[in-house]
């Protein structure tokens, strides 16, 4: 019985520090999917679905898979999933999904779901309505086979948090850079505070449309 309360309580624990993660395509270190063999001395991460810690690099994890996780084209659709088995939505929120060029330090933006990210509309609720995206990437993306795709998100109720995931993947294209906005950052140290948004879905967008833009390009 002993045990048997443990792992139901250590089950409890891992529900309430869900999150959402991205799964498709193949975040980094995720234990779910199908993904190449892990960077040699990496470990499985089974917390990907928590928010960044506030001296966390951008990623969580800086070390890219050795073979891309998706082959993409650029001005080609593609659809971006999320993890429904334990999710918490937090009533939504502002997220982006952005490529960097430069292995992580500069992300452009390349979509944005702004307010309601994970619903269809206000919520108050926990539970997510919408579990996948389906987006065209700009058609003047460049190649490489390097390229970080990554989805963060401010949560709209809860502890001011920032959430990220990134995948390795490869873009096929024949400009030689993309100029976009230069993806939000808040909620950790060193970057500005998104307050809860208490009902209002505007707050903290100021940021995201005044975002400068920035220029990225595989390395020559």
């Amino acid at each position: 019985m002993l045990v048997t309360n443990i792992a139901l309580a250590a089950m409890a624990t891992a529900t309430a520090l869900a999150h959402m993660a991205m799964v498709k395509p193949c975040s980094r270190y995720t234990p779910r999917g199908d993904c190449p063999p892990l960077p040699a001395g990496q470990e499985l991460d089974y917390s990907l679905n928590s928010p960044l810690e506030p001296n966390a690099p951008l990623c969580k994890h800086t070390v890219p898979y050795n073979t891309p996780v998706e082959t993409w084209t650029a001005g080609q659709q593609i659809t971006v999933k999320f993890d429904s088995v334990s999710g918490a939505a937090h009533g939504g929120g502002h997220a982006q999904f952005s490529v960097s060029y430069d292995g992580g330090k500069t992300f452009a933006v390349v979509h944005e779901v702004l307010k309601h990210i994970f619903f269809n509309g206000p919520s108050t609720s926990n539970t997510p309505e919408v579990l996948s995206y389906t987006f065209k990437l700009p058609s003047d993306l460049p190649s490489s086979k390097k390229v970080v795709f990554a989805w963060s998100w401010v949560n709209a109720i809860g502890n001011r948090e920032f959430y990220m995931n990134c995948a390795d993947v490869e873009i096929k294209g024949t400009s030689s850079s993309y100029s976009g906005k230069q993806m939000v950052v808040a909620n950790i140290n060193g970057y500005p505070t998104i307050p809860s948004f208490n009902g209002n879905y505007d707050t903290g967008l100021d940021m995201y449309k005044n975002a400068k833009n920035v220029t990225v390009k595989p390395s020559s």
